[in-house]
């Protein structure tokens, strides 16, 4: 029996090259509120769920952090990366291992850990139009990344199982995710984290980029 492969897809730092946007509106967020934390120890927490970068916040300052502030913070960092997003491109490959993908009838889809108000930023940039292709933000989901919510909406709306699907990121909590729900995860370096890290968490390949996997599609079950 054929099995039918899918891509599902993180998008910052696996599509866009986003994620220093992203530290740095946080940093700009948390300086607003005047909480102090070092911009690594910011990208260390991107691609995570806002609900799990709280906690960490908490552990890591001792402060007091309450709904009402959580939701300013998330307001702030949505301003700021409306201001920085402008610089956001698609990464290396990006639009063209998508467009193979489409031309040789493989379905995909995109799962981000952003909310639609700042996902659509990478959207436009990349050239996806959520009204024509599949993709599920925070706001879809009851929890996002580590857990497994938002890749196990996707494949349902590509209807497909999620044992079916390659989990493209470039983060340890894509990776995580990935495991959670059984998929297959393939971690890429253009978000900051190295190799061992990908494979700890899960990966069973590291590519650099997209460019780059586009070139060994067929090692994860893809046909060129």
């Amino acid at each position: 029996m054929r099995i039918d492969t899918v891509f599902l897809f993180d998008l910052d730092g696996t599509l866009v090259d986003s994620v220093y946007q992203h530290v740095l509106a946080w940093k700009e967020a948390l300086d607003e509120e005047g909480i102090p934390l070092s911009v690594w120890r910011i990208h260390r927490k991107i691609g995570m769920s806002g609900g799990l970068f709280t906690n960490q916040l908490l552990r890591e300052t001792g402060l007091a952090i309450d709904p009402e502030r959580i939701d300013r913070l998330r307001r702030l960092h949505a301003e700021a990366y409306g201001r920085l997003s402008k610089g956001v491109v698609p990464l290396p490959g990006a639009k063209e291992l998508l467009t193979t993908l489409t031309e040789n009838r493989i379905p995909w889809a995109i799962a981000t850990s952003g909310r639609m108000e700042t996902a659509a930023h990478n959207l436009v940039a990349l050239g996806v139009d959520p009204a024509q292709v599949p993709v599920v933000t925070r706001d879809l989901v009851k929890y996002a990344k580590p857990d497994p919510d938002l890749f196990l909406a996707a494949a349902a709306r590509l209807d497909a199982p999620i044992e079916h699907a390659v989990i493209v990121g470039d983060s340890i909590w894509d990776m995580l995710a990935a495991r959670r729900c059984r998929g297959l995860g393939v971690g890429l370096l253009s978000g900051g984290y190295g190799t061992e890290e990908l494979e700890r968490s899960g990966a069973v390949r590291v590519y650099d980029d997209p460019a780059m996997l586009l070139e060994h599609l067929d090692e994860v079950g893809g046909r060129r």
